[in-house]
């Protein structure tokens, strides 16, 4: 009997898809609510109000980055769905750890913008950034051993996939290491790795590579 659930269990992409979109969107809203606001009571004149704002700027550059992570690897979650043919139990819960990562995101976050100079909130980021690239690699991984990919998807994107997520969590360990240094450097080679992979220079439109 149970072998018999366990094969019927988590066979739902769409259902997979769904929960992902709404942790996503979660994730993303509670990133917003934890931008500090002054009290009014606080703020007597414009200069005060924008003391405040040029104060907390590395609040707002914290928050840009968190939002470019979790819009990074949802992209890359819906892409690793959109070329599965099936899902199994072990797939759906390889992506449910993932999504528990997403929800980290957000402490991580919060725990980088309350100390943004010490090193240790920053690995913390790091390491949940981390977390989300290995559980999405292993999705791909286990997908592709147990023949869940679709069977006419070119042996060419699959590497691509599994490539992309190596050469981002490459870049990301390098940016982390720069903390040595200063955590707002680390912070800010963060932020341009991300632009690079939101605004993906090196594609032109139609989906070809450039030379």
């Amino acid at each position: 009997m149970n072998t018999t659930y366990n094969h019927l269990a988590g066979k739902s992409l769409e259902r997979l898809a769904a929960l992902s979109d709404g942790i996503f969107g979660v994730a993303m809203t509670l990133l917003l609510l934890q931008l500090t606001v002054p009290d009014k009571s606080e703020i007597h004149s414009e200069s005060q109000l924008l003391h405040f704002l040029a104060v907390h700027t590395s609040d707002v550059l914290v928050y840009l980055m968190s939002f470019m992570t979790l819009g990074i690897f949802w992209v890359g979650q819906q892409v690793q769905l959109t070329y599965l043919k099936d899902s199994d139990r072990h797939l759906t819960w390889i992506n449910l750890a993932f999504l528990f990562a997403v929800t980290i995101l957000p402490f991580s976050t919060r725990l980088l913008a309350t100390f943004t100079t010490y090193r240790i909130a920053l690995l913390v980021y790091w390491g949940t950034i981390a977390l989300l690239g290995a559980l999405l690699y292993g999705c791909w991984g286990y997908a592709g051993r147990t023949k869940l990919i679709k069977d006419d998807l070119p042996l060419e994107i699959q590497v691509a996939i599994c490539r992309r997520i190596w050469i981002a969590q490459s870049l990301y360990a390098v940016g982390a290491a720069l903390c040595v240094l200063s955590t707002y450097l680390s912070i800010g080679v963060i932020v341009l790795i991300q632009l690079n992979y939101a605004v993906a220079p090196g594609w032109r439109r139609g989906g070809k590579r450039a030379a």
